[in-house]
């Protein structure tokens, strides 16, 4: 029997590969070491080759990309409902042969090698900062065990906290002093890590036309601009700039029912790191729209007067995220009228 489609089932060193001919019957369904992955597939090059987005999928859509076959990335989300029985990976293959047939589905292009170097810098940025506020957070709460509360914010507290070492009329104990000084270089290097990548940001931005072009939008910065370009490359992965809203959480979520329609808040739906950057970007533009007379300082000024700012600054986002997938799929320049 012809094999028509391939579903595989990702890991690190043995893959599970279903086989299903026209009908959609399972030709094989067994285990590949990674070592024969390859050639496996090589054997049926006319054949669709399905995977769930997940770690390792975007190399393997690359490889096979250039060896002239079609692949499909497939949201883990899409693929759960069809598992059935138990979990195990033979029924996990098959289950993303199911959704691959689905007319409807929609899926993600492999992401090229200049996106995954934005995208990875991106997450290492953010582990950095979380791993810094985890850091001040532990400061405090040792401080406040000596009695010392500080006022919020982080550079008041990197400002006190020499000052508060050097002081010998508070409580704090030798060994305490030695343990603040060990976290407050530790902070220092924490600070020095993300100065390094902020650089290497704005370096890769400045090399992008695409971000380029994104950044001559209000709101949108070198960060905001080179997230935008290693999640939706040229944006052709979307129909519209709407689908891309959506895959960002920035619609309405929806609860209708016998023909009554009801929408809720935003579905927080999709890359929660770049639509946090898209509402902060939005807070920006509120901000300062009083100031500004362009076309979206306008709008985002009547918005807010109806339904109030944090509704604004949702809407604000969704449309940033819309002209932002036009200035990508289109390749142009922002004319803010």
């Amino acid at each position: 029997m012809n094999v028509t489609l391939i579903g595989i089932d990702l890991a690190k060193s043995v893959f599970q590969v279903c086989a299903v001919n026209q009908a959609g019957k399972p030709v094989f369904n067994r285990q590949v070491k990674r070592q024969r992955l390859l050639a496996l597939l090589l054997e049926y090059p006319q054949a669709l080759v399905a995977m769930e987005a997940c770690s390792g999928s975007n190399y393997w859509g690359r490889t096979l990309q250039r060896h002239g076959m079609d692949v499909r990335l497939i949201p883990p989300q899409h693929v759960k409902p069809f598992v059935k029985g138990n979990k195990n990976d033979r029924n996990d293959a098959f289950a993303i042969t199911e959704a691959a047939q689905r007319p409807q589905l929609r899926c993600v292009p492999p992401r090229t090698l200049a996106q995954t170097d934005l995208i990875q810098m991106h997450r290492v940025r953010e582990r950095q900062v979380n791993q810094r506020t985890a850091l001040t957070n532990q400061i405090r709460g040792l401080l406040n065990e000596y009695g010392i509360v500080l006022p919020q914010g982080r550079r008041r507290l990197q400002s006190a906290l020499p000052g508060l070492l050097e002081d010998a009329d508070n409580e704090l104990t030798p060994e305490a002093r030695v343990l603040l000084e060990e976290l407050l270089v530790e902070w220092h290097q924490r600070d020095a890590a993300i100065d390094r990548l902020d650089r290497r940001i704005d370096r890769q931005a400045k090399g992008s036309d695409a971000a380029q072009r994104l950044m001559t939008v209000k709101g949108i910065a070198e960060k905001t601009a080179t997230a935008l370009v290693a999640h939706a490359g040229d944006g052709r992965a979307y129909r519209n700039g709407r689908e891309l809203a959506a895959n960002l959480g920035l619609v309405p979520c929806e609860h209708s029912s016998g023909g009554k329609q009801n929408l809720g808040g935003l579905t927080r739906r999709g890359n929660t790191y770049l639509r946090r950057m898209l509402i902060q970007g939005a807070w920006s533009v509120l901000r300062n729209a009083h100031r500004n007379h362009d076309r979206l300082s306008c709008w985002a000024r009547q918005v807010a007067e109806r339904r109030g700012k944090h509704k604004a600054v949702g809407a604000i986002a969704n449309k940033m995220a819309r002209i932002s997938w036009a200035l990508m799929y289109y390749q142009q320049s922002y004319r803010p009228a």
